[in-house]
């Protein structure tokens, strides 16, 4: 087939040429903006779930949304580094930047608007950035937002521009993906303003996407954030799987024999980021014109399996120490989510203790979680597939 017309679009957070299955989430989107505009309260949503489900996709449609209503919006993104998550501030600085110049009325300025991107000016500053990035035509607002303290500063920030953001019907929102590897202090300012902001129906809202573990992670940081909205993303249904796979090709006039399609939705688990991984590999086995047949559908699978070996599962197995990786073999033995019980015996050891550095620095990386008191689960779908395959060779 000629990869010219390839529909599919393997890659992380790589929007798909079709977003089947989500159609409530992105409903709920239109909601919060719509309400926000008409100064109603509104809750945002916190997507979690495992990789692969595409809940980078659902933020990024969401963000488009919210761009579409002239919003003041900013994207981040959670690093596990330490280096990284020291320059998250100064990212969230010059994202608001960015924004003000682009949402800000051009003409004259109101006195609600000109208090505003002083206090975004006097916050970026604090934060680090200097020079032509912090030039907005305003002087700094000494003494807003500039304590160093990010709760304190955040709270200021967003304080003053809620009279600028209701004169101009507009929300702001901040957008952050892997939510769970927010530097403490940065994570904690924005549920803090959230809360508050939840309080006082201010137009700020904070969207978010990450791990399964996200809501214990934000709850763990401020108690009060288990009351956030938290939208768990899980696979698409078969249904759905089956659009996202035949739906492009149809439209650039190719069809899937229905055995084709059967054996790749079945083998993709309805993951979004396994259907295009599949349905780029039958793309490119099939000879055409226009027809995937079961044949290519089974080279598909031999060809996407080792795209997915080399770009999703060799990379985090690598991450991991050979104390990390006993465990995780461990864990491949099952099919389900793993007992600690059941570890701790096949491991040798005499106590769940025994495995808590590891099951720790797992977690940590986040390679495992814990979807219920004493269980382990792998984070992505299928490693234990992956760890099966490499422990046979």
């Amino acid at each position: 087939m000629d990869r010219t017309f390839n529909p599919y679009t393997p890659g992380a957070g790589k929007t798909p040429p079709a977003l089947v299955g989500r159609a409530d989430e992105l409903e709920e989107g239109r909601i919060v903006i719509a309400r926000t505009n008409r100064g109603m309260s509104a809750d945002a949503p916190i997507f979690y779930g495992l990789r692969g489900v595409g809940k980078t996709v659902l933020l990024k449609a969401l963000h488009n949304q919210a761009d579409s209503a002239g919003w003041l919006t900013v994207e981040i993104e959670g690093k596990q580094e330490s280096a990284e998550q020291d320059l998250t501030r100064q990212r969230l600085a010059r994202g608001l930047i960015t924004a003000a110049r682009s949402v800000a009325p051009r003409e004259r300025l109101s006195e609600k608007w000109a208090r505003a991107l002083g206090t975004i000016s006097s916050f970026s500053l604090a934060a680090g950035t200097s020079g032509v990035e912090v030039s907005i035509g305003v002087e700094p607002a000494r003494g807003r937002g500039d304590s160093g303290d990010p709760t304190v500063d955040l709270e200021e920030l967003v304080r003053d521009l809620v009279p600028a953001l209701e004169e101009s019907k507009i929300g702001l929102a901040i957008f952050v993906d892997e939510i769970q590897d927010l530097d403490p202090a940065t994570l904690s300012a924005l549920i803090s303003v959230q809360h508050r902001a939840h309080q006082n129906t201010w137009p700020f809202h904070l969207y978010g996407a990450g791990l399964p573990n996200v809501p214990a992670r934000l709850a763990d940081v401020r108690s009060y954030a288990e009351r956030f909205h938290f939208v768990q993303i899980g696979a698409l249904s078969p249904e759905d799987a089956q659009a996202a796979l035949a739906d492009p090709a149809s439209h650039e006039g190719v069809e899937y024999e229905p055995e084709a399609l059967k054996r790749l939705v079945n083998v993709s688990g309805g993951y979004p980021y396994f259907v295009q991984v599949f349905g780029d590999q039958a793309w490119r086995a099939a000879p055409g014109p226009d027809v995937i047949t079961a044949a290519d559908a089974e080279a598909a699978v031999v060809h996407g399996t080792s795209v997915l070996d080399e770009s999703l599962f060799h990379s985090r197995w690598n991450r991991a120490t050979p104390a990390q990786k006993k465990l995780m073999r461990a864990m491949a033995e099952d099919t389900s989510p793993s007992q600690i019980a059941d570890l701790v015996g096949r491991l040798g050891k005499r106590k769940p203790s025994d495995l808590s550095v590891a099951r720790d620095g797992l977690i940590k990386k986040g390679l495992i979680y814990a979807p219920d008191r004493g269980f382990l689960q792998f984070t992505v779908p299928h490693m234990d597939d992956y760890i099966r395959r490499q422990h046979e060779e």
